[in-house]
């Protein structure tokens, strides 16, 4: 039987973190993307996508041998307001490989049916949307910005009820991790102090090990999740890519792109675009990005405090405070200089030094203010 290599960290490491799961059968897959390239690099045999079993098994009837499916739970502020229970409600991690370059990458399904997570959702997912996030996340890929990408999508041959029946599909996630600021407030709203010391230690260690031993490492780990995200949020900006749902549930502490909906690429500049129709104030228009991605940190720091000191210290917890509100203040400064970067090699402004920000980022804006007119 067919085996990936999985090692299912995930799985052994966070127990409560995650309800076992089975995706649903569908009556009559069929294979419609398939991304060798990816494959290869992910180190799968070959015969996962090219023999007579690859449509059943990219649409959840013949998983391999090895996956541990589950759905992950996670907790998250959907524009603004804070629901303490989500989790996967269509999704199901397959497991963990590590890659021709050494690297863990999850693989995972999307539209594979529902879960305990779903909340009246259907689980599915159609085929327009699905074939939609292969291209925007594959286009995001050769433009160098992080993200998730798709490995497969199978039709299911089943229709999925929306504003009419449409065919439904099931896509093939691949990334870095599935480890949301919603992941850690999930525990943190709940007071599981120890699980939420658990999954600190295992981002750290999925991310970034070398802060593992490292005295501050939960303020370290906050300061690299802030670094990861003003470079991502700086990419976005800098191609003109608004994500549409930029709630803590699509912030991944990789600092990848994740969760493909409602987003788009502006055609004309315009700071105002919103391409979500459910976004009525433009919470997350183009403009506002940088923004809300501070406004997320911020939520992660504060899952992060109880880690960071005792309850019972007030002087501690004043100190820890202090520390993770410098982390949040400076993230606007660490996001400028990186969208600086990139627009000056879009400007062609080569050999600059730090004497000629201002002026550089003045040429930036008129720029962006001529292209507005």
């Amino acid at each position: 039987m067919l085996r990936f290599g999985f090692d299912n960290t995930y799985v052994r490491d966070l127990p409560g973190a995650y309800r076992a799961w089975q995706p649903a059968a569908v009556p009559a897959p069929r294979l419609l993307f398939a991304n060798a390239a990816l494959a290869e690099e992910l180190g799968l045999p070959p015969e996962a996508l090219q023999g007579p079993d690859a449509a059943a098994l990219f649409a959840g009837n013949r998983l391999p041998a090895d996956a541990e499916p589950i759905a992950q739970a996670y907790a998250g502020h959907q524009f603004g307001g804070f629901s303490p229970q989500l989790g996967d409600g269509r999704a199901l991690l397959l497991g963990e490989v590590i890659d021709r370059a050494g690297r863990r990458r999850d693989i995972a399904f999307k539209g594979s049916g529902r879960t305990p997570y779903s909340r009246g959702g259907d689980g599915k997912a159609a085929v327009g949307p699905m074939l939609r996030e292969v291209l925007i996340g594959e286009a995001m890929h050769a433009l160098g910005i992080p993200t998730t990408r798709a490995l497969a999508v199978a039709a299911t041959g089943e229709l999925v009820r929306r504003e009419t029946a449409l065919p439904g599909a099931v896509l093939t996630r691949v990334a870095a991790s599935h480890l949301r600021v919603g992941t850690f407030q999930f525990f943190a709203s709940r007071g599981e102090l120890e699980m939420l010391r658990r999954l600190a230690d295992y981002t750290l260690a999925r991310h970034d090990p070398e802060l593992i031993g490292a005295p501050d490492r939960h303020l370290a780990l906050l300061r690299a999740v802030a670094g990861r995200q003003a470079t991502l949020i700086a990419q976005w900006l800098n191609v003109g890519f608004i994500h549409g749902v930029m709630n803590t549930d699509n912030m991944a502490l990789s600092g990848e792109t994740i969760d493909y909906g409602p987003c788009a690429f502006m055609e004309a500049y315009d700071p105002a675009a919103v391409f979500s129709s459910i976004d009525h104030q433009g919470r997350y228009a183009y403009a506002n990005q940088p923004g809300i991605a501070r406004w997320n940190l911020a939520r992660f720091a504060e899952t992060l405090l109880p880690l960071m000191a005792d309850e019972d210290d007030e002087p501690a917890i004043e100190r820890a405070v202090a520390e993770a509100t410098a982390v949040i203040d400076d993230f606007p400064a660490l996001l400028a200089g990186a969208l600086l970067r990139g627009q000056r090699d879009k400007l062609g402004i080569a050999d600059a030094s730090p004497g000629d920000d201002e002026a550089d980022t003045a040429l930036a804006n008129d720029w962006l203010t001529l292209l507005h007119t």
